[in-house]
């Protein structure tokens, strides 16, 4: 799935990024490209969803907070 991502710097020099389509789906970074990873990390947990992740941590052997 595509979503759509805004991204914009505030006055105090940070980046916002945000996935308008996925409520609470919004991160700040100190650059554009940190706040863009985060944001996309963000949603890619917020689509699979929580059963899907621990799925993952099982298989891998990691931590679900990690994934």
């Amino acid at each position: 799935m595509v979503f759509k991502v805004g991204i914009e710097q505030e006055s105090d020099g940070r980046w916002l990024a945000e996935v308008p389509d996925l409520p609470g789906v919004m991160t700040y970074g100190g650059t554009r490209e940190e706040a863009l990873g985060k944001v996309k990390a963000l949603a890619l947990r917020e689509e699979i969803g929580p059963r899907m992740l621990a799925r993952l941590a099982k298989h891998t052997g990691l931590d679900p907070e990690d994934l």
